[in-house]
């Protein structure tokens, strides 16, 4: 797996730009407390977490990219594999920018259904795949087999799926129970600008809220009863930023940016600082979770090639 990746965009020099990027602002002493490796993951099974959705009692359901598993993360540390999605017949070579077929975004409704996406390449693979409880992975809404569906976010009130498809530079949607999907949003600033556009996804205050790998932006798209309005940019210089969390009902954001190693507190006005980086166990953090004051940060070790773990902390509410 990892001589794969070291063959592919993964280390190309669009990520090398990525990782020598520097951050806009400086650390935010005290923001962010406590911070410590709870679990390691075995990077030679291709744990490297890429996307998280928690339950209600701290279990985190998250994604192994490389393993193609949906797995549960319980709040002691043990790892249960809940699924496997079938390989691709050509082994994943033709996904496009990555060349290996993975799992990505998940998110979790209030029953414990799981819709996750899968890439891979191939028309009879690539799109939204739904696991009940208890039950087995079932493909509910087929994607483009030359994008990449990566970021995910449910609207509970309308029973509506988001899809960012970091390669075709589109937002999809698609109901919950499936079907063929609507490009929701194709606007420019959703494009790459060479290895991957828009990436993680959340739907709040009214709005979808999408980073942008590439061009690391934040970016507000309304919800005009159920319709994209006009593209807002919200935050710029944050390279590399994958997954995002709000940390309230406000819009202050804590942000994954994958390739500087770093977790970046983006306030409403934009400007932002480091809370978290290399020092305190990051290792290409790709996804964040909050439950109160406790905040999760998977790292999926794609560059760095050595722990992909979770990290846990505190975050002090201002």
């Amino acid at each position: 797996m990892l001589r794969k990746l070291s063959t592919t965009a993964l280390s190309a020099a669009v990520l090398t730009a990525v990782l020598t990027t520097p951050a806009s602002a400086s650390t935010a002493a005290g923001t962010v407390s406590d911070p410590h490796i709870a679990v390691h993951f075995d990077l030679a099974r291709g744990q490297m977490p890429e996307n998280v959705a928690l339950a209600p009692d701290g279990t985190a359901d998250v994604t192994f990219a490389g393993a193609r598993q949906v797995a549960q993360v319980s709040p002691r540390g043990t790892t249960r594999v809940l699924a496997t999605l079938p390989a691709p017949a050509d082994g994943g070579v033709n996904t496009p920018a990555l060349h290996f077929p993975l799992t990505t975004g998940i998110v979790r409704d209030q029953d414990g259904t799981l819709y996750v996406l899968y890439a891979t390449g191939t028309a009879d693979l690539t799109g939204l795949w739904r696991i009940r409880p208890g039950g087995t992975p079932e493909r509910i809404a087929a994607l483009p087999a030359d994008g990449l569906p990566n970021g995910l976010a449910l609207d509970p009130r309308t029973r509506t799926l988001y899809i960012a498809d970091s390669v075709l530079g589109t937002i999809w949607s698609v109901g919950t129970a499936g079907g063929t999907p609507t490009a929701w949003s194709t606007a420019p600033e959703l494009a790459s600008t060479g290895f991957l556009g828009v990436n993680g996804l959340k739907v709040h205050n009214g709005a979808v809220w999408a980073g942008n790998l590439d061009r690391g932006t934040v970016l507000r798209i309304p919800l005009r009863h159920g319709r994209a309005g006009r593209v807002q940019v919200r935050a710029t210089d944050l390279a590399g930023i994958d997954d995002f969390a709000f940390t309230g009902r406000g819009d202050r954001i804590l942000a994954a940016l994958n390739g500087p190693d770093t977790v970046a507190l983006i306030q409403p006005d934009g400007s932002h600082s480091i809370v978290l980086g290399p020092g305190d166990g990051l290792q290409n953090p790709t996804s964040i979770a909050l439950r109160g004051d406790t905040v999760y940060v998977f790292s999926a070790a794609y560059l760095t090639a050595k722990d992909p773990n979770l990290l846990l902390a505190r975050l002090r509410h201002q």
